[in-house]
């Protein structure tokens, strides 16, 4: 048995895989639901560079996706989505750190005023 069927069989079935690469559709619509929820709670690229690089990755995405690059638009909408998950998540954890300094105020106010009427 030669070498050299066996080696161009494999070489045709690594093209083979890399041509079959899938458009990754699912991943699209994951990444634009992420930065549809990331929007909803108040990050913007103005003010989150975490949005403003979901947003970017998010562009090249779609272009890769239109250059038929399944592979890199795969790859930048998982990032983008990612990015846009941290800047989600940044914003929540601020608003939680004001309501809690809003419920701390309370409390010590409240406790002024117990203190007080005692």
């Amino acid at each position: 048995m030669s070498i050299r069927p066996l080696f161009a069989a494999v070489a045709v079935l690594a093209l083979a895989g890399c041509a079959a690469d899938p458009a990754p559709n699912e991943q699209i619509r994951l990444t634009e639901q992420a930065l549809v929820q990331a929007k909803a709670v108040g990050a913007t690229a103005d003010d989150m560079p975490e949005m403003k690089l979901a947003e970017e990755k998010f562009a090249r995405a779609q272009s890769n996706m239109a250059d038929q690059s399944y592979k890199r638009a795969r790859m930048r909408a998982e990032q983008a989505e990612l990015d846009a998950r941290l800047a989600e998540s940044k914003v929540l954890t601020l608003k939680s750190e004001e309501q809690l300094n809003v419920l701390n105020t309370r409390i010590t106010r409240l406790r002024k005023q117990l203190g007080d009427a005692q």
